[in-house]
């Protein structure tokens, strides 16, 4: 399956699971009356509103570059992943508010948690399933919209194993009390995600550096390469699942103009095999051992 195809129909993936278990939940928390399994079906809209975020991010991220966006579409998948991360934090807040409300006030739990089991139980196999394909497709793609869908699933994978767990106590104690506890140990855990997500994805849209980690391999690369003299002002940021990369290199001054351009055409080759999708700018200029650097 061509990758464009396969993220699109991961997205889309995405969205039909989430839309079922959305349906189960709210079923399940009306006949139990369960914050814990009400919380988990916010929980899961917001999957849903990412899922679909994710599936126009990934449709628009694939597009090629125009006139309009010279630079290519790869910004969506940012954007994409921060909205994602915010609506992430935004249920963990609203799960805190209604657990510590119903702490305070009390509410009744009917006594039909069964049903609650089972759909809890159907969504830890549904979502493991389907975000162990998301992040297989967002790693093979490098998308992040992909990636922050993929964590937005497994977070609540956890939930849900939490909330199973508290049933299952409520079922065996009897004590109601467990089922906000268990809701409010599942929005700390969502908040922790969504900040991680927005976090990353802000950086993106900022334009942030790449990763030292990346910016290493570049400097190997340069470093490496005999007909390379020296370099300066590694520029390197990501933009969805592509790098684009600004380098200005030294070379002997008395090299040939096309032999200057097939050694950076070895620079980009090279950097491409490390770092995957990329676009590079090298602008060479002739030696000088004040200004070069080699690390």
């Amino acid at each position: 399956m061509e990758i464009n195809t396969q993220k699109k129909f991961a997205a889309g993936l995405s969205i039909t699971s989430n839309a079922l278990i959305i349906l189960l939940k709210i079923a399940a928390g009306t006949i139990s009356g369960s914050i814990s399994i009400i919380s988990e079906a916010i929980h899961s809209f917001s999957d849903f509103l990412a899922s679909v975020l994710t599936f126009f991010a990934v449709s628009r991220s694939s597009e090629p570059a125009d006139k309009g966006h010279p630079f290519g579409h790869g910004k969506y998948e940012d954007i994409s992943g921060f909205i994602e991360g915010g609506l992430i934090i935004l249920a963990g807040l609203y799960i805190i508010y209604e657990s510590v409300r119903k702490l305070i006030f009390g509410y009744e739990l009917k006594t039909e948690t069964m049903v609650g089991i089972y759909v809890m139980a159907f969504a830890v196999i549904a979502n493991f399933t389907v975000s162990s394909y998301l992040f297989y497709v967002a790693k093979k793609a490098d998308s992040v919209s992909l990636y922050a869908d993929a964590q937005h699933l497994r977070t609540d994978i956890f939930s849900s194993l939490g909330v199973l767990l508290g049933l299952i106590l409520i079922k065996i104690t009897g004590y109601t009390v467990i089922d906000p506890l268990i809701a409010l140990i599942v929005a700390l855990i969502i908040i922790k995600t969504g900040y991680s997500i927005s976090k990353e994805t802000l950086n993106n849209l900022l334009d942030g550096s790449l990763p030292a980690e990346e910016i290493n391999k570049i400097e190997n690369i340069l470093n490496n390469n005999p007909s390379v003299k020296g370099y300066k002002n590694i520029k390197a940021r990501k933009a969805g699942h592509c790098k684009d990369i600004e380098i200005t290199v030294f070379f002997n001054p008395d090299l040939k103009i096309s032999e200057c351009h097939k050694i950076c055409d070895d620079i980009e080759n090279d950097l491409a095999k490390e770092l995957d999708e990329i676009t590079v700018v090298i602008h060479p200029e002739p030696e000088n051992t004040k200004m070069a650097s080699r690390n």
